[in-house]
């Protein structure tokens, strides 16, 4: 059985998460891109490096080498006042996840779900009060983890963040308290 634990990532990590990315949006590309992430755009070095230099970068690890990466933080980048939200949980109150992503020959193991349960955890030690992530409409793998992880639709709406394709997000959220 390898070992597995989810870490914060340091400088020490980028090359390895950076080169996790870039196969991920590769196979995405090649395959159906769900998400519309872009190889070498986004998720990519840049995102790596403004995790690590910001302390939101987590790993899942196996046996020391990353299987999956995520970042997390109480950053929603766009306009989440709009979600019909259980709660009216102000900006602060609340982590985000975001890039999400699992190295192509570990999907369909679980791990994605790791990383979901580590984010609730995480931010319940931290004292926040939910965990919300938006979801590209038509990203089913994205939409079924994170319901069967217990978190709840908050509507599909337009975050602002200017992507002409990607006008719209579905918000999910889970409430800790």
């Amino acid at each position: 059985m390898p070992e597995i634990k989810i870490i914060k990532c340091g400088e020490g990590l980028i090359q390895s998460l950076t080169e996790l990315y870039d196969r991920v949006t590769k196979q995405l590309e090649e395959n159906i891109n769900y998400p519309k992430w872009r190889h070498k755009e986004y998720p990519s070095e840049g995102t790596v490096r403004a995790g690590i230099a910001s302390g939101t970068l987590y790993a899942l690890t196996m046996d020391g080498e990353p299987a999956g990466v995520f970042v997390l933080n109480d950053d929603p980048q766009g306009c989440y006042e709009k979600g019909d939200w259980s709660r009216d949980l102000k900006r602060g109150e609340y982590m985000v996840i975001h890039s999400l992503a699992v190295r192509p020959e570990s999907q369909s193991m679980g791990y994605a779900g790791r990383m979901v349960e580590f984010a609730k955890e995480r931010a319940a030690f931290l004292g926040y009060r939910g965990v919300r992530v938006d979801v590209v409409p038509g990203n089913l793998p994205a939409q079924r983890l994170y319901e069967r992880h217990g978190f709840g639709c908050a509507g599909e709406y337009d975050l602002e963040r200017g992507f002409d394709d990607i006008p719209t997000f579905i918000l999910y959220e889970y409430n800790l308290d």
